[in-house]
């Protein structure tokens, strides 16, 4: 589904105290993703969250970066990853969006993990660039939208640390 198929988002709301975020960001397209950040950063303060920032290398670090997150004895309601993958001309691109993705999802599954994942994986520069505006098509945004509802759910379900 793309971002304009997808419904207006009105005003956020979360039960409970204002959550704690962890936002694992991959800086290697570094404007794409402070866009994206921002796009994060205004919808997470809707909720007045708690927000903090670590970096990786890479994309192909995010999993292992969410990994050591997870066991670390300091918790957070959320995680929010935020990277992006531009096509090249060898296999390289589908070998590492598909190694991120199911690392990703074996952690959220296998730890009930709320997490937002805004990873970009796009042909070219421009096609990120136009993802990470400060506009409704900004994946940044989308993706604290569904951290926030994950965190929604796990505190609903009796699941938050």
């Amino acid at each position: 589904m793309s971002t304009l198929d997808s419904p207006r988002r009105g005003a956020v709301s979360l039960a409970g105290p204002p959550p704690r975020i962890l936002v694992i960001q991959a800086p290697y397209y570094r404007t794409v993703v402070e866009g994206m950040r921002r796009g994060a950063e205004r919808v997470l303060a809707e909720v007045k969250a708690a927000v903090e920032i670590a970096e990786v290398a890479g994309g192909y670090e995010l999993p292992a970066a969410l990994a050591m997150a997870l066991k670390a004895p300091r918790r957070w309601d959320g995680h929010l990853l935020l990277g992006c993958v531009v096509r090249g001309e060898t296999d390289h691109y589908s070998f590492i969006c598909e190694a991120i993705c199911r690392g990703v999802m074996e952690l959220s599954t296998r730890h009930a993990a709320p997490i937002g994942f805004g990873l970009l994986t796009v042909d070219s520069l421009a096609q990120a660039e136009a993802r990470s505006r400060d506009d409704r098509m900004n994946k940044g945004a989308e993706a604290a939208h569904a951290v926030l509802g994950q965190i929604a759910l796990a505190r609903r379900w009796g699941l938050a640390g």
